[in-house]
């Protein structure tokens, strides 16, 4: 269970780091309001990961895993290719 968690919890940070959300974060934060944009992104990631874990939980019960994994990984595929592709023309 730990490790499962761990997993879980590894994922999602290194999946955090640096994306636009996190800038976003330091531009509030710099404001001078650290823990008042503390609170309000903490509450946003809580709300928005439980959304993702009803809708998984839902889903799963419709849907194979395996199938679930393979269109998430080709849907990050597709859009790895349209921002390459953005960034070449």
């Amino acid at each position: 269970m730990i490790s499962e968690i761990f997993k879980i919890f590894l994922a999602v940070f290194v999946a955090e780091l640096g994306d636009k959300t996190q800038l976003a974060v330091l531009g509030f934060a710099a404001s001078g309001k650290p823990v008042l944009t503390f609170i309000g992104a903490s509450a946003a990631l809580v709300i928005i990961t439980a959304i993702g874990v009803v809708a998984g939980a839902g889903i799963g019960k419709i849907v194979p895993q395996k199938t679930v994994q393979i269109v998430a990984g080709a849907l990050f595929i597709i859009i790895g290719v349209v921002y390459i592709w953005k960034g070449i023309s």
